[in-house]
C-alpha cells in the first residue's frame, strides 16, 4: 500500500492534521490485536476522508466496511448537526472494541453501527445519502454501487477504498486475482458511467472519489 517513500510519507503526516488521542489508541490496539491490521485507513487517509466529509458537510453517511471503526470516526466528524453515519460490517468479533472507541471519541450518538451482511441491510434502508464510503470486500464493490446509487443525492459523493490494490492493478489482466480483476472492474464502471464525474487519487491505497451528477 506505501508508495511514497518513507522520508516524503513522514513529511506529509507531519505537515497534516495529527491524530488524535482517540485515533492513535485505536491505531496501536488494531495493530497489536487484530489480524490484517493494514485494513486500517490509518493517519493520513483517515485526515484526507474526515476533509472530504468537513468539506461535503453531509447529513447522512453510509459506510460500507467498519473494521475496528477509525475511518468511521474521522468521515462523521463532517456530518451536519443532527446528522447520521450508518456504517455496516460482517464481522461481530469486532463489535465490542469498535463501540468502545465509538465512546471514547465521543462519536456513539451519530453513529449507527450495523453487523451483518451489507448486501441484505442496504436494501432495507430509506435513508437518502450525500457520501457513501466502500471498503468492504473487494468482489462485491460494483454491486454495492449499483445498490446505493439511488440512494444517494445528486451532488453525492461515492468513494472506494483500496482501488490501487497495492500497485497490482495494473498487473497484465490474466495474471490478475479475482479481488483485483474486481477492483479494475469497478474503476472502470465507474469511469465510464455517465451520471457521475470521477477521480482517483493515489492517497495511500488509492481513493476513487464519484460525485452523482444526475
Amino acid at each position: 500500500m506505501d508508495f511514497l517513500p518513507e522520508e516524503i510519507e513522514k513529511f506529509v503526516e507531519a505537515h497534516s492534521r495529527p491524530e488524535s488521542d482517540v485515533l492513535k489508541a485505536l491505531n496501536r490496539e488494531t495493530y497489536s490485536k487484530v489480524l490484517m491490521p493494514r485494513m486500517l485507513s490509518g493517519h493520513l487517509q483517515g485526515q484526507v476522508l474526515r476533509m472530504f466529509s468537513l468539506m461535503i458537510k453531509p447529513k447522512n453517511i453510509l459506510e460500507i466496511g467498519t473494521f475496528t471503526g477509525y475511518s468511521a470516526i474521522c468521515i462523521s466528524e463532517g456530518l451536519q448537526p443532527g446528522g447520521k453515519l450508518i456504517t455496516i460490517d460482517i464481522n461481530a468479533e469486532l463489535e465490542e472494541m469498535v463501540r468502545r472507541y465509538f465512546i471514547k471519541a465521543e462519536v456513539e450518538n451519530k453513529i449507527d453501527y450495523r453487523i451483518g451482511n451489507a448486501l441484505q441491510i442496504i436494501p432495507s434502508l430509506n435513508e437518502k445519502f450525500d457520501l457513501v464510503f466502500i471498503d468492504a470486500d473487494k468482489k462485491n464493490y460494483s454491486k454495492y454501487f449499483d445498490l446505493v446509487f439511488d440512494k444517494v443525492n445528486k451532488g453525492g459523493y461515492i468513494i472506494a477504498d483500496n482501488v490501487l490494490w497495492s500497485g497490482k492493478v495494473i498487473e497484465p489482466k490474466h495474471l490478475m486475482d479475482k479481488d483485483t480483476s474486481a477492483i479494475v472492474a469497478y474503476s472502470e464502471k465507474v469511469n465510464s458511467d455517465s451520471r457521475v464525474e470521477n477521480v482517483l487519487f493515489p492517497v495511500r491505497d488509492g481513493l476513487l472519489v464519484a460525485r452523482k451528477i444526475i
